[in-house]
């Protein structure tokens, strides 16, 4: 038999053209069933009320930047001790601490410490974090009247400096 007196399923050429749409769908359902079934975490519905409160928390900020607040958190054991020494030159140490570490895109990763008062400004606790390689780092009194922050990469140190800077003044558009 020739080629052309074939059956069309038993030439090549069909099939390789069949094969590039048949790939494109194939790669549809998969992304498909990723998105079904990977939640987006980042979205917020109710945006202009966290707006509103985003307006809080910087006042929280700025609460730390009229105590002249400024601190270092220091990791121990691969993260499992934390170590808080707060400089608060303009009131006296509160008997607890709480430590936010954020992770920048999955909220299950994020961890709470509360920190005991150990000695003069140093703060104490321990927790299990979640091998990462970018956190943000939060250090706030239990009242949350202020806070201090920074971002913090393993790799790169064990030892975080919580920045003091004032926080950009953000009005609610009319």
């Amino acid at each position: 038999m020739t080629p052309a007196s074939l059956p069309w399923y038993k030439q090549r050429w069909p099939w390789l053209l069949i094969s590039g749409p048949l790939i494109v769908v194939i790669a549809a359902i998969i992304t498909m069933v990723i998105a079904v079934r990977t939640a987006d975490p980042l979205v917020n519905d109710d945006y202009y009320k966290r707006g509103k409160e985003i307006n809080i928390e910087l006042s929280r900020d700025n609460e730390a930047v009229r105590l002249h607040l400024s601190g270092q958190v220091m990791f121990g054991d691969n993260g499992k001790n934390v170590r808080v020494m707060l400089n608060s030159p303009d009131q006296a140490a509160p008997d607890t601490l709480t430590l936010l570490m954020l992770h920048p895109t999955l909220p299950e990763h994020d961890r709470t410490v509360n920190l005991k008062l150990a000695g003069q400004g140093f703060y104490v606790g321990e927790m299990t974090l979640p091998s990462a390689a970018h956190w943000f780092v939060r250090v706030q009194d239990s009242q949350d009247r202020w806070r201090l922050q920074s971002e913090w990469r393993p790799s790169e140190n064990e030892i975080v400096q919580l920045k003091n800077q004032p926080a950009p003044s953000l009005t609610p558009a009319e």
